[in-house]
């Protein structure tokens, strides 16, 4: 087994060498998405069931690709339309997917700890896709990735989460994520929407969003998750991109250049205005392609077939 977990349940699963194991064998997988022919064989014989239960479009694409450019044999499964919504239970639905004999599970759930329940139950390997507003580990690792990427290293840098930290389940996952390679972490919101135990793992916290910018080297602005708010946390929208949203103005205002992220989807003209996603600053679409990159090397890794 390459990695030190059978899962990747969370980035709280991984150490520091399990995840720079990931980043080089992402580097590598990065090559071959640029060549001419895309594929390797490395996974032929390993069947993988991708659940959601919840929608997505750049996960589900993304992991995806990466299976079948990893030669494996794919199994999508969409609880809409599936038995789920004649009462069947998680378990059984994916015992009954396993009876099929598929060696890896690639699940998203609107229920924190889905994912750590299900490994307790079924034999199979379980990757987390995103559960509910607790942890989604191949977003940060591609984030962390990207930051990489854009400056050499991850130590030593600052980085801003902005937005609905309280919902996010990116959020706890890039602090973990950044935390273990040695980054600065802080995160900027309204009170409401910033946890009340976030200074426990270590971040600064700032309600200012240009003094958040001009500290950072790195500011990944969060979308605002009103799917997951049962109450009001800010009088409104425009309100919120008022205090909270970046646009080009501001952007050229700071001390100094810093590069722009976002795990999507975009709200534009909310958190992030088209001038500021579309600029030179932004490595938004670097995230996407790098996503494919590192869910290939996760998969590859947990399939035990890594060195």
């Amino acid at each position: 087994m390459a990695l030190s977990t059978r899962h990747l349940l969370g980035i709280k699963d991984l150490n520091l060498s399990d995840i720079e194991k990931i980043f080089e064998t992402a580097d590598n997988f990065k090559t071959v998405l640029n060549r001419p022919i895309k594929k390797v064989p490395s996974l032929r014989d390993v069947t993988i069931a991708n659940i959601f239960f919840e929608n997505s479009t750049r996960t589900r694409l993304s992991f995806e690709l990466a299976e079948k450019r990893l030669s494996a044999d794919v199994v999508n499964f969409s609880a809409s339309s599936s038995s789920v919504s004649k009462g069947e239970t998680l378990v059984d639905t994916v015992n009954n997917i396993l009876a099929m004999k598929v060696d890896m599970v690639v699940m998203r759930h609107p229920y924190a700890g889905a994912g750590v329940f299900l490994a307790k139950h079924v034999k199979a390997q379980i990757v987390n896709a995103g559960d509910g507003a607790h942890e989604h580990p191949t977003q940060a690792l591609l984030d962390a990735f990207s930051i990489r990427e854009r400056y050499g290293e991850v130590a030593g840098k600052k980085v801003v989460i902005v937005g609905d930290i309280l919902h996010s389940r990116v959020a706890l996952s890039n602090i973990l994520c950044l935390k273990q390679l040695g980054a600065e972490v802080m995160v900027c919101g309204p009170t409401t929407l910033i946890p009340k135990y976030i200074r426990s793992l270590g971040v600064l916290v700032e309600h200012n969003l240009i003094k958040a910018l001009n500290w950072c080297d790195v500011a990944n602005m969060l979308r605002i998750q009103l799917e997951r708010q049962d109450i009001r946390y800010f009088p409104s929208q425009r309100e919120y991109t008022m205090l909270y949203g970046l646009n080009k103005q501001i952007l050229d205002s700071l001390d100094k250049e810093i590069t722009i992220m976002h795990p999507g989807p975009i709200n534009r003209g909310v958190e992030i205005t088209s001038d500021v996603a579309d600029s030179k600053q932004s490595i938004i679409l670097d995230q996407v392609e790098n996503g494919v990159a590192i869910r290939m090397a996760v998969l590859y890794l947990l399939a035990g077939q890594g060195s």
